[in-house]
């Protein structure tokens, strides 16, 4: 841990190979988008996507870069960063590895929601409200099912399997009660894809994203660490542990609903991204920031993967993440066994 006290009394408190990893990912991120700006049909040189993002190049250039490629990269880049935050928050409250949204119910309400519009007939817009609607209901029950004076880790674990598991089973019958067109729709959308993605996706992620964030890696971040340590040692530290977990649940849930509502429920990117960011900064505590380039980054480079690994034929990226998180969960659970820790 690195101090830095400031001329004017104030302390930052730092550490330099979380900084640095947090960097690296960020630079990262930034490296497949530049990649992702300059190809496909268009092809592009770095320098000429530069001058293009610098207000250069010709007409043609400027709307291919800024109007149909630079809308997806940033929704990229929000999802991912959402879905790391999000994720990272869950692991920490329930102090369980596997705490994911994917896995506790969140996503399946959000597309619960979407499924509903999708029979009933509506537009796009419609479509991602109802999402976050389905999101943030299903945190509600969630809550509410899970409360016996507080709500505990392995209670709010066991409650959202069980949830996950109803809400699965009835996107299901809503997919075989949907028109064969708007059911195809669906499933890509319940894959989660980037295809066609514009600003009108990436805005209110990101007016959520701006709000959030800083609330969260600076308001709660230091009491989030503490409540790591248990709910009695944090409540004799002073932090309001009920309190701060309602704000730190509803945060995440707010993410993961307008994230869905921006790519669909992009699956296995909230589990790995806090994986790989601890990882590699080899710190306790929550590692909210690099978690946060750490998923931007993975999201970008399989959207990236999802373009251009078949010539001709883009994947919806939740196929790359599934078999990225799919694999690394593989890894992880023979990585535990080997140490006897299963």
């Amino acid at each position: 841990m690195t101090v830095l006290r400031t001329s004017w009394g104030l302390s930052l408190r730092f550490r330099p190979r979380a900084l640095g990893v947090g960097a690296g990912a960020a630079v990262l991120a930034a490296g497949f988008g530049l990649v992702a700006l300059g190809s496909g049909d268009y092809p592009m040189g770095p320098a000429d996507v530069l001058r293009t993002l610098t207000g250069g190049g010709t007409v043609a250039e400027q709307f291919i870069v800024l109007e149909l490629r630079l809308p997806r990269l940033v929704t990229a880049l929000l999802v991912g960063a959402a879905l790391a935050l999000a994720g990272t928050v869950f692991q920490s409250l329930v102090r369980n590895p596997l705490g994911s949204p994917d896995i506790l119910g969140f996503t399946q309400g959000a597309s619960t929601g979407a499924l509903v519009v999708v029979v009933l007939g509506g537009s796009s817009l419609a479509l991602a409200g109802a999402a976050v609607v389905g999101g943030l209901g299903t945190g509600l029950v969630i809550y509410a099912l899970a409360w016996r004076r507080g709500v505990h880790g392995y209670r709010l674990i066991l409650v959202g399997i069980g949830v996950a598991a109803i809400l699965t089973g009835v996107n299901g019958y809503l997919l075989t009660r949907a028109p064969l067109m708007e059911a195809a729709r669906a499933v890509l959308w319940l894959t989660g894809s980037l295809d066609g993605r514009g600003w009108a996706n990436a805005g209110p992620l990101l007016v959520v994203l701006v709000v959030l964030a800083p609330l969260v890696l600076v308001g709660c971040a230091p009491a989030l660490r503490m409540m790591e340590l248990g709910d009695d040692a944090a409540s004799a530290l002073g932090v309001p542990v009920r309190r701060l977990r309602l704000v730190l649940l509803a945060a995440a849930v707010l993410l993961v609903s307008f994230a869905a509502a921006a790519a669909g429920p992009v699956s296995f990117v909230a589990l790995v991204a806090p994986h790989v960011a601890k990882r590699l900064t080899r710190a306790p505590g929550p590692n909210l920031l690099p978690s946060m380039a750490v998923g931007a980054a993975l999201l970008v480079g399989a959207d990236l993967v999802a373009q251009r690994a078949f010539a001709g034929h883009q994947l919806p990226v939740g196929v790359v993440t599934g078999v990225i998180g799919g694999g690394y969960l593989v890894w992880l659970l023979a990585m535990e066994r080997r140490a006897g820790r299963l």
